[in-house]
C-alpha cells in the first residue's frame, strides 16, 4: 500500500483528491496539511510514516517551494510529487531541480494523478508529454527570467502575482518588510522591469497565470 499525505490549502480541491485516491486499491492518505508549516512540521514528526508527499505549491505560512527544499533536507528519502495549478512547462523543471520525484497540472487527467503517485513511490521520475517538450524546447534556448530566480525570491514572485502586498508577504514568510523589499528589487532586475504591475505583466506574458 502506498501511503500519501496530501498538502493542500484548498479544502475542496484536498477533498477531491482524496476521494480519487481512494477509488483506488493501492494507495492510502494517511494525512493532510493546508499550509506549508504544517506541511514541514507533519514532514519532521511523521514523515516515516508515508511514502509520497503530493505538494501544492501556493500555500500560507511557508510556500511550496520552501518545503520542498527543507523536505529534501530532512527527509531525502521521501518523495515529493508536486501537484500546481502552474503550466508544467514552465515550473516543472524548477519543481525537479529543487528535488521533486515528479511534477503534474491541477489541469491533468486523473489517471495520470494517480499515475503519477505510483511512479514516484517506486522510486521513478514522473514527468508528462507536455513538461518534457518544454525542457526539450528550452534547452536550445537561455532559460527565461523567472527560472532564474531563488527559491525564496520565487516564493515572493508568485505572492506578488497573487496580488499580496510585501507587508503581507513580510507577514506569511515570517521576514521582514525590509528583507522582503530586498528580494522584490532582485526580482524585478532579475526580471528586468521596474514595479509590481510590471511583474504581474510578465507572469501573464509568459503564461504563469491567467
Amino acid at each position: 500500500m502506498i501511503r500519501v499525505f496530501l498538502v493542500e490549502d484548498h479544502g475542496l480541491v484536498c477533498m477531491g483528491v482524496r476521494q480519487l485516491l481512494e477509488t483506488t486499491h493501492d494507495i492510502e492518505v494517511v494525512g493532510e496539511a493546508r499550509d506549508g508549516r504544517a506541511a514541514l512540521d507533519a514532514v519532521r514528526q511523521r514523515g516515516d510514516t508515508f511514502d509520497v508527499l503530493v505538494l501544492d505549491l501556493s500555500l500560507p505560512r511557508v510556500g511550496g517551494l520552501e518545503v520542498l527544499k527543507r523536505t529534501r533536507v530532512e527527509r531525502p528519502e521521501l518523495a515529493v510529487l508536486v501537484v500546481s495549478m502552474f503550466p508544467e512547462e514552465q515550473y516543472a523543471s524548477l519543481a525537479l531541480s529543487l528535488g521533486a520525484a515528479g511534477y503534474v497540472s491541477k489541469a491533468t487527467a486523473e489517471h495520470e494523478l494517480i499515475d503519477a503517485i505510483r511512479a514516484v513511490a517506486g522510486g521513478k521520475l514522473h514527468v508528462s508529454r507536455s513538461a518534457l517538450g518544454g525542457f526539450k524546447a528550452q534547452s536550445a534556448l537561455d532559460r527565461p527570467p523567472h527560472e532564474t530566480l531563488s527559491g525564496r525570491e520565487h516564493q515572493i514572485f508568485v505572492l506578488v502575482c497573487e496580488g499580496r502586498t510585501v507587508s503581507e508577504i513580510a507577514a506569511e514568510l515570517d521576514l521582514t518588510v525590509s528583507t522582503v523589499s530586498t528580494h522584490l528589487g532582485k526580482i524585478k532586475t532579475k526580471l528586468k522591469v521596474q514595479t509590481v504591475a510590471e511583474i504581474v505583466h510578465y507572469a501573464h506574458r509568459v503564461g504563469l497565470i491567467f
